[in-house]
């Protein structure tokens, strides 16, 4: 009863009398008033007026279910989407649903996360009013070919950024987007597998969407899309967006199990591409220029006699000489 008023009230730019929500839903005035408060006391802005009926003023900041899925086009990816407003890892939870049988496609988000966690064990900060989702998928692939999946999340996550904000991103290899030279988003990618058999693949994304503050110690490499644009996104059609999008580009790379079909879609936005960069691996530092991906995601790099070598993600870091791109 409450989404159905909901839905009525949205899909209409003027007042809604009460009597015409009665008529439509086949209830009683006394039940469509109850309803109204109801969604007053979640955070709706109703406005009541004698004689015209009801208009929805604004609604909440939430990234639940029903705000997502006014957005979401797919035919899978999403059918089923686990939402809290508050818990420990989106991460965390999808593996959890992972080990009980949850279905291929679903979706956890949250509004802040407790326990977030990045690449190398490290902490994500998970402030109010950005975006945290992660997606359980049970690809059949090969083992090895599961870490193509965090590049595909880039590319999708770059382009549903552009499709709502307008604000064009690059990607630093393998997975970050980039935003005038500072990150806008973490990627963690983790699976269960069983000898040559994947379980499933959780793919956790953090999106510093409508943040204005940062530690002063990653202030000078991260941003948010806010800082960038000006401009507070909607969070729910910005993940609608990513979903309708990480559907198509994953359907892609399912068909031929590498990025043959997108590494040069890819390439365009790979910021790196083209400029030398600095290999870190374990002690060691050498500077190569970086050349693009190959079909499998590597990052081929060339030193000054031309000669091309391919870095896999996970093995060494990759930085710009002057700086974090």
């Amino acid at each position: 009863m409450k989404e159905k008023i909901l839905e009525l009230l949205t899909e209409c730019s003027d007042y809604v009398s009460g009597q015409d929500i009665c008529n439509r839903l086949g209830v009683s005035r006394t039940a469509v008033w109850k309803n109204i408060n109801i969604l007053k006391e979640e955070g709706y802005q109703i406005d009541s007026v004698n004689n015209k009926g009801y208009k929805l003023l604004a609604e909440p900041d939430r990234i639940d279910a029903p705000r997502i899925q006014r957005y979401l086009h797919t035919r899978w990816l999403g059918n089923s989407i686990c939402y809290e407003r508050e818990m420990d890892s989106t991460n965390t939870q999808a593996k959890r649903l992972g080990e009980n049988d949850a279905v291929n496609g679903t979706v956890v988000v949250t509004e802040r996360q407790t326990a977030g966690r990045g690449r190398r064990g490290k902490t994500w900060v998970s402030p109010v009013g950005n975006c945290y989702i992660s997606l359980l998928l049970r690809p059949e692939i090969l083992i090895n070919r599961a870490s193509v999946i965090t590049l595909v999340s880039a590319m999708a996550l770059a382009k549903a950024i552009k499709q709502v904000t307008s604000l064009d991103t690059m990607i630093k290899w393998p997975n970050d987007v980039i935003a005038n030279g500072k990150k806008l988003c973490g990627i963690l990618t983790e699976s269960s597998t069983d000898l040559e058999y994947i379980n499933y693949v959780v793919v956790g994304i953090g999106i510093n969407t409508n943040q204005t503050e940062f530690p002063e110690e990653i202030r000078e490499m991260a941003s948010s899309i806010r800082l960038e644009t000006g401009a507070k996104t909607n969070r729910a059609e910005l993940l609608g967006s990513f979903l309708n999008t990480f559907e198509q580009y994953y359907e892609t790379f399912l068909k031929t199990e590498d990025l043959s079909e997108l590494s040069e879609e890819y390439n365009r936005l790979l910021i790196n591409r083209g400029k030398e960069v600095k290999i870190i691996e374990q002690e060691q530092e050498r500077i190569l220029r970086a050349v693009g991906i190959d079909q499998k995601g590597g990052l081929i790099v060339e030193n000054e006699r031309g000669v091309q070598e391919t870095i896999i993600s996970g093995e060494v870091s990759v930085r710009g000489l002057y700086g974090y791109v």
